[in-house]
């Protein structure tokens, strides 16, 4: 953890007085701090990407970072940072307001991209790693680490975006929409001032339709078909669970219910709708990316995302190809969708570890 000086004023308005930063580190740090790599995360996700003699527990990314893996710590010193807004250590919505010793709740100011991008720099700067040989987002850390590249041009040597965009589509938009409404329609939200556990089935039914969008059609065809529940008691109640895929969502959003918080929850998914790269370049995407100076680039789609989908990637491929950088762009055809990233290693890892071998 590592604590900003303050004030920390925002994009859109507002201050915090302070601003807290969990991250994570792995690999030994060159003696000329030349090898860092940093990782910019999804929506959900905290900074324990991958596990350590700390905290042995599998992270987020297990598979994709550690000795020998894609993401070599053998080779890199590897950060993790937590995104402002999160619940997981950074400061955010459910954070406390030292000026008010009260949650910040809804009264955080409007979180953007670029906040999270620019507190990430400054947690880089307060702990001595000013200078990244590469940043590397999936999702929302897509859209950061192409922030991050675009505000701070001379810090980054290579960016990966993997599943992101130059802006949220308006089909992302209204999916993500719904998730919010569901959320602040729960009577329990209380304009935000919810007690625990809070708006647990305005959260459950927003999860649900995210687990929707991160993934594909034809994977949930090929994993659950019209598989039944198994009937254990007689007869369902009605309208009860029937399917293996009604199952199986329920499954993982009552889980995430325990793990996040909704008030963050809804923070971090509008700033997703809130970016659009064009911002940065006088109303043009082109001259925007234009201003990424990271002299290589790995652009990572895939063919079943849906809410990501694979033109995104590219028009940030052909963009930053089109002002001089070298880019490799990299459409998979991973059937998980949105997703693949965290579960198609045998796709998404030999990609990014050649890329990375040739920096």
């Amino acid at each position: 953890m590592v604590r900003l000086p303050g004030p920390f004023t925002m994009r859109n308005g507002g201050v915090l007085p302070q601003v807290d930063v969990a991250y994570e580190t792995w690999g030994r740090l060159s003696p000329q701090k030349d090898n860092v790599v940093l990782l910019v995360t999804g929506l959900s996700p905290g900074a324990h990407a991958r596990s350590s003699a700390e905290d042995p527990t599998p992270g987020w990314w297990e598979e994709m970072v550690g000795p020998g893996q894609a993401i070599d710590t053998e080779r890199f010193h590897v950060v993790c940072v937590n995104s402002l807004g999160s619940c997981h250590g950074t400061t955010g919505a459910a954070s406390v307001d030292p000026r008010t010793g009260d949650l910040y709740r809804l009264t955080f100011p409007v979180l953007t991209i670029e906040d999270i991008a620019t507190v990430a720099r400054e947690a880089m700067h307060a702990i001595g790693l000013p200078r990244l040989r590469a940043i590397v987002g999936p999702s929302l850390g897509g859209m950061t680490a192409l922030a991050y590249s675009m505000l701070f041009p001379q810090e980054v040597g290579a960016l990966v975006s993997i599943s992101g965009a130059a802006r949220a589509t308006p089909f992302a938009i209204a999916l993500r929409s719904v998730q919010r409404e569901a959320i602040r329609s729960d009577p329990e939200w209380r304009d935000g001032h919810y007690v625990p556990p809070g708006p647990v089935n305005g959260l459950r039914v927003a999860r649900k339709l995210g687990l929707i969008t991160y993934r594909s059609a034809a994977e949930w065809r090929e994993r659950f078909g019209r598989e039944r529940v198994k009937e254990h008691d007689g007869r369902p109640a009605a309208f009860a669970l029937e399917f293996e895929i009604e199952a199986y969502l329920e499954m993982h959003a009552r889980k995430f219910v325990g793990s996040f918080d909704p008030n963050c929850y809804l923070y971090l998914s509008r700033c997703m709708d809130i970016f659009d790269a064009a911002d940065h370049g006088h109303g043009s995407v082109e001259a925007a990316l234009a201003t990424v100076q990271a002299a290589d680039a790995l652009v990572i789609g895939v063919e079943t995302d849906f809410l990501f989908p694979l033109d995104q990637q590219e028009e940030i491929a052909t963009l930053l190809r089109r002002a001089g950088r070298r880019v490799r762009f990299a459409p998979l055809a991973s059937i998980q969708g949105h997703d693949s990233f965290l579960v198609d290693f045998d796709r998404f890892a030999p990609v990014i570890a050649e890329f990375l071998a040739e920096l």
